[in-house]
This record gives structure tokens, sequence and C-alpha cells, in this order.
């Protein structure tokens, strides 16, 4: 039986999402990374739903969501996050976005800070660099012949070496969701990080913000970290010895800096 829900949007997207956790707990949204899904996160549902509901969901063009035409943008991500909170009638929430997820997350701050109770930040950047650059990277996804080159890839920016030769068990549900990805979504999905620049209003963010950084991090480096928690008032940073996915190369680490920071009172 699955335990997967759909919301669809005012632009006619179809949301999955899933919901772990008492009812009456508070809320913790969970957002994810460019090629993953909401399973990106299982590592960390047992220790959340002992303090929170916890809501996953598949970013459009991801998992089980459909793959409206592209290109996405940093916008229409962050109300479809919103439209879940609307749908479930939760006015205010904890949010942890990782990567594309933490690019939402800082749009969500900026522009609807008053649906956001605390925020974490992890492995992510206000700023990729000139948007030229992304031209070849959609391209490539696009003309590809299969997933194999894209999915190679994506595993050799989020993992250490030492655990794709051989391939650790922890990687293989991420190779397979590569492998099943849908071009068209990651192409859109691209389209929204490549407009992306909240350099400037980083500053505005009045929201509890706690900023997860990978010091082998080649995707979003240390020093993008550094920055989005130099500009946030009163922000917080830890730096885990970690490539992109932290919550998944230190689940421990990641988790109980998570729980502290949501906990806090």
């Amino acid at each position: 039986m699955t335990r997967l829900h759909y919301l669809t949007t005012r632009d006619n997207a179809r949301i999955a999402y899933r919901l772990d956790g008492a009812p009456e707990l508070p809320l913790v949204v969970l957002s994810n990374s460019i090629g993953t899904d909401l399973h990106m996160w299982d590592g960390q549902i047992a220790a959340l739903i002992e303090h929170f509901r916890v809501l996953r969901y598949d970013a459009r063009g991801h998992g089980a969501s459909s793959v409206p035409p592209g290109p996405y943008t940093l916008e229409r991500l962050g109300e479809d996050v919103l439209e879940l909170l609307d749908a479930l009638q939760v006015r205010r929430a904890h949010f942890v976005g990782l990567s594309l997820g933490g690019i939402v997350g800082q749009w969500l701050a900026v522009n609807a800070a008053e649906r956001i109770e605390r925020l974490v930040l992890a492995n992510t950047s206000a700023w990729f660099g000139p948007q030229d650059q992304w031209d070849a990277r959609i391209a490539d996804v696009l003309e590809a012949d299969d997933m194999q080159g894209t999915t190679a890839m994506f595993l050799g920016n989020w993992f250490p070496a030492s655990w794709l030769e051989p391939l650790r068990a922890e990687v293989e549900p991420f190779r397979a969701t590569l492998l099943g990805s849908n071009r068209h979504g990651l192409a859109g999905s691209y389209a929204a990080v490549q407009e992306t620049d909240l350099r400037r209003a980083l500053s505005s963010i009045r929201v509890p913000t706690l900023v997860i950084a990978g010091q082998f991090d080649t995707v979003t480096a240390a020093s993008h970290s550094e920055l989005i928690a130099g500009a946030i008032a009163g922000a917080r940073l830890l730096t885990l010895p970690a490539v992109h996915l932290s919550n998944v190369e230190f689940p421990r680490e990641f988790d109980g800096a998570v729980l502290e920071f949501l906990m806090e009172r």
C-alpha cells in the first residue's frame, strides 16, 4: 500500500508527497537535491518523527511527481511548497533543504518568511556562477543517448570516491533513481538553478538559520555556505567532513545538529 499523496498545483503540476509522524507534532518540510526523490531523506525519518511530523515531497520533474514542460523557475518551486502547506492547513513549518532544496529554502525565507519557523540550509549556494555555463549542462542532459553519463557525473559529485569503487550499499538507491530520472525534469530544474542569485537578498532573512557545509563539497563549496551564514543575521555554520549529500554520508552528525537546532527554545 502506497503512502504517497498527491497535490495538483495551480499550474496543474502533480506533486507527490508523504507524511510521517504524529499529526499533532510540529511540521518539518524536507526538500531535495536535483536528481533525487523524497527517499534521499530515508535515513533522517526515524530520528525526526520522535519530535516532528515530517513532510517529504518529490520536486516537480522528479520521482512520482509530474514532469511539466520546462524551464522551471525558483519562484514556482517555492510556490509548490507554499501550496503543499496550504493544502495541509499548516501556517508555519520548519524547513530543511539540501542543494536545490536549500535554494528553495532561501527563496521562502526571503519571500514567505511568515511561513517558516526555522530554516536549515545544507550543501547549498545563493549563486552557482555565470548563467551561460548552464546552457551546456542543459543541452548535455537533453541530448545524451541515455542517463549513464549523467548518473556517473552526479554520483561523482555527491559521494567520496571510496564510496563508488566498489559501490557502497548507501549509493545504490541514488544510482537507481538517477538512471530512472526524466531528463526534462532535470533540465527544467537546472534552469531554476541557472537563474538563481540570492546573494543580495540574504541579508533580509530574519528566520533563525542553521547552515551545514561539506568540507569536500565540489558542487556547493564550503565557501558558499560561509557566505550564506555570514550574510544572515545570527545564522550558525556547521562544517562536516562530507562531500555533497552530508545527510547520507554523516547521518548521525547531521541529524543531531538539525534536531538540536529545531528543538531549541
